[in-house]
């Protein structure tokens, strides 16, 4: 099989499984806490999305790895992170569920905008992620499918 099709094949199957184990494990635990007490591991998650600097890093990453995909990849996923611990910390403020907000969009328009630029953008090859190879196919996955768990959290009434 061509890398290609396996780079494509590790994303899809990485959906599925953290999308299975959100549905068993993660949503159910959630629902059942305030709004807030369900956003805390959450965003303590996505707080380690400086994880991202990696496509930065030469060595980890190709000395071919286009900067045009690099370089967005790697800020926007500091951003995401920054924009989390902001969150996080005035979460139980009036400040809190606006920057949840916040960090939610741009953390998701943050990974789809890396996904576009390394399939049609600038064209990554898988190659050229090196060890990083496994941002794109385990660890953005499992951070869309909670982006999308911190949106229904966001758009359902609290259960206070």
């Amino acid at each position: 099989m061509p890398p290609a099709a396996l780079f494509g094949l590790s994303i899809v199957l990485g959906f599925v499984a953290w999308g299975l184990v959100a549905a068993h494990y993660i949503w159910p635990a959630l629902r059942r806490r305030s709004r807030e007490d369900a956003l805390r591991p959450l965003l303590l998650l996505h707080c380690f999305r400086f994880i991202g600097l990696a496509f930065l890093v030469p060595g980890v990453v190709s000395p071919e790895l286009p900067r045009a995909f690099a370089v967005p990849a790697a800020y926007g996923d500091l951003v995401a992170a920054l924009l989390a611990l902001l969150a996080l910390a005035a979460l139980r403020s009036p400040l809190g569920i606006p920057l949840v907000w916040a960090f939610n969009l741009a953390g998701t328009a943050d990974l789809l905008h890396a996904y576009y630029q390394g399939r049609i953008g600038v064209g990554i090859e898988p190659g050229q992620l090196g060890a990083a190879y496994f941002i794109p196919t385990v660890v953005v996955p499992l951070l869309l499918v909670t982006h999308v768990l911190v949106f229904r959290l966001l758009l359902e009434r609290d259960k206070r």
